[in-house]
């Protein structure tokens, strides 16, 4: 009896930041396609082909749907005449994503800066797909094998977190946190870890109020909502076995409290996952690395590892006993299974 073969998970991947090691890692990764999925590249083909040939690849085997740059490019020197071009990327990615041309999105990384100096206000990829969908609060979370670390802030200058970090928004990312690991990661009851402000939890207000007046009332009415929140915890200890142990998440207060951590752990393998978005997209932990671009020695590993998660997420999505809709259509994840080791 002849059984057939499921239907390929497609995915998107815009090359990022055309100075950038973006179009070497993404031919990297056309050049060796995971098995069962249909990926297509969104950039222009004369860069991403002169890319392949530093790093060793053939460009005619690659699949590249052709958006041309709007500036010469030079590797390792971004111009900011090619913002829009890294932005029409993104939009048409996205916007073939929610047609369902796509079953999700992966991002090579841009170069914030760049976008900026071009006019954009621009403070990365999680908050501009939030804007262009929609989304009021997204929220994102790195993954690292079982290790997972949300943040309640993402791109802001560091004295402007304790404003940022609010009772109410807490709450806010705690319900969309709970909602995605129980039906992205298939978590029935995650647990989530909430990391204090100050140091050492503001050691009952002697080192800050935030911790005590801001974050665990948030806590409380999360927990009262049924969210198996715990904290505030302090940072230092956060992230001990120990402590870990007791957690499926971790929800750090700002960029660097928490990613560090994350990216001490998995580091070229680790992948960024936007929650709260109606599409699925996940994205490398890492930057636009210049100084590597055009040298043919980028590493292609967490892309690989955003590619694998995605097509992981998406396959788990169509198994799952959930009726399809509206929503699979415009790619939002349904129940999945926990991510195992590697991401």
């Amino acid at each position: 009896m002849s059984t057939s073969r499921p239907d390929p998970v497609r995915l998107v991947i815009t090359s990022g930041e055309p100075a950038g090691i973006g179009p070497e890692i993404c031919a990297l990764l056309l050049g060796d396609a995971p098995e069962g999925c249909e990926l297509t590249l969104l950039g222009d083909r004369d860069l991403i082909a002169d890319r392949a040939r530093a790093a060793g690849i053939d460009p005619s085997t690659l699949t590249i749907d052709h958006h041309p740059l709007r500036a010469p490019c030079i590797a390792g020197h971004p111009d900011p005449r090619n913002a829009p071009y890294v932005l029409g990327l993104l939009h048409a990615a996205l916007d073939g994503v929610r047609a369902g041309r796509w079953d999700a999105m992966v991002t090579a990384p841009v170069q914030k800066s760049t976008i900026a100096a071009s006019g954009v206000k621009f403070s990365g990829h999680t908050e501009h797909l939030a804007e262009r969908c929609g989304t009021p609060l997204p929220v994102m979370m790195l993954v690292a094998g079982e290790l997972r670390v949300a943040l309640a802030t993402t791109h802001l200058p560091l004295r402007a977190v304790p404003d940022a970090v609010t009772t109410r928004g807490l709450l806010d990312i705690l319900r969309i946190m709970h909602g995605d690991l129980r039906d992205k990661f298939a978590l029935t009851a995650p647990r989530i870890a909430v990391c204090g402000l100050n140091p050492h939890a503001g050691e009952d207000g002697l080192l800050g109020h935030e911790d005590r007046a801001v974050i665990a009332p948030a806590i409380e009415a999360a927990r009262a909502e049924g969210i198996l929140a715990h904290g505030p915890v302090p940072a230092d200890t956060a992230f001990t076995p120990r402590s870990l142990a007791g957690a499926d998440a971790v929800l750090a207060m700002y960029h660097d409290q928490g990613l560090p951590v994350l990216k001490h752990a998995g580091f070229g393998h680790a992948v960024n996952v936007t929650l709260g978005l109606p599409v699925l997209r996940t994205s490398v932990d890492h930057g636009t690395a210049l100084t590597l671009a055009g040298t043919g020695r980028a590493d292609p590993g967490s892309l690989r590892a955003a590619t694998a998660l995605a097509a992981d997420l998406v396959r788990r999505r169509r198994r799952s006993a959930d009726p399809p809709g509206a929503d699979d259509r415009h790619g939002r994840v349904g129940r999945v299974g926990r991510v195992g080791r590697g991401g």
